[in-house]
């Protein structure tokens, strides 16, 4: 039972990155969907790191739903290049697409990295529309690390109220394998990371758990090493308990770096994460299924 409490793994941070480093080879090796990539590299904040990639549907009849993918790295790691291959996942659905970087440990420690979501998620209702999308209709997605953020930012509406977006905009979020529920920062990363907050709560996705929450996806895999399947079940149970529409998998075989694999040309017909993800947020957009 306790393990279903916390993370409950020594090294966490470090696992998270290495859990992540296969979409490298995703990325510059494996058969991605079609999808443009109409812009790169476009700044959505003054830092470095504030920048942004946009891919588009190959075929839209009309102004299509926005998705904004935040990749995982356990805070201290990774990029954007890496995860164009999730981006055209996403686009070739029918979602104009926003990969943002944000900024990591030790640059910075929570929540400024929950800012940075919040201000591409900004950058997204100001000009999607000038990339064929409908800013109205927004959906965050995210894995690890990063579905850590994407529930975050949808569940406590502070960080888009500071930036001047109504909460209301996000029409679903997707978790897929991420650690909602720590009370123990195991190792230096998520010390620094996590390690100033004022008391244990605030970082605690649970804590801001609502009636009016967007509906909520969660995945993860059973032979999940990197982060408890717990996270996962006890978030459910948290938004269930408050009336928010919720859909959780657990899936048989499939590690930590599977759920977000799954999502890929590759490996999506072996894998049903891509296939009940997709059709989850579909229908909160009004886009056809299949």
């Amino acid at each position: 039972m306790a393990a279903t409490r916390r993370l409950g793994l020594i090294g966490l941070a470090g696992a998270l990155v290495a859990a992540c480093t296969p979409a490298r080879f995703f990325n510059t090796l494996a058969p991605a969907d079609s999808a443009r990539r109409p812009a790169s590299g476009v700044a959505f904040g003054s830092a470095p790191r504030q920048k942004l990639d946009i891919y588009s549907p190959p075929r839209s009849r009309g102004p299509s739903p926005v998705a904004l993918f935040i990749y995982g790295g356990g805070w201290d790691s990774g990029a954007r290049g890496e995860y164009g291959w999730a981006g055209k996942a996403l686009a070739a659905e029918g979602f104009v697409t926003v990969v943002p970087d944000y900024r990591l440990t030790p640059e910075v420690a929570f929540p400024t990295f929950l800012e940075d979501v919040a201000l591409a998620v900004r950058w997204a209702v100001d000009h999607a529309s000038e990339f064929g999308g409908d800013p109205s209709r927004i959906v965050l997605v995210g894995h690890s690390a990063g579905a850590y953020n994407v529930a975050m930012v949808s569940l406590d509406p502070r960080y888009l109220a500071a930036v001047g977006v109504d909460p209301g905009r996000i029409r679903a979020f997707a978790g897929l394998a991420g650690p909602y529920v720590f009370k123990t920062l195991a190792g230096p990363v998520l010390q620094r990371t996590f390690g100033l907050a004022a008391n244990t709560d605030d970082y605690q996705a649970l804590k801001y758990v609502r009636p009016d929450a967007p509906p909520a996806f969660l995945a993860t895999g059973d032979a999940d090493k990197t982060v408890s399947p717990g996270n996962t079940a006890r978030l459910a149970e948290a938004l269930r308990d408050k009336g928010v529409l919720v859909e959780a998998h657990l899936y048989p075989g499939l590690s930590h770096t599977d759920v977000l694999l799954g999502l890929s040309r590759v490996l999506r017909r072996r894998f049903a994460v891509h296939d009940d993800m997709m059709r989850f947020l579909k229908a909160r957009v009004g886009l056809p299924a299949g």
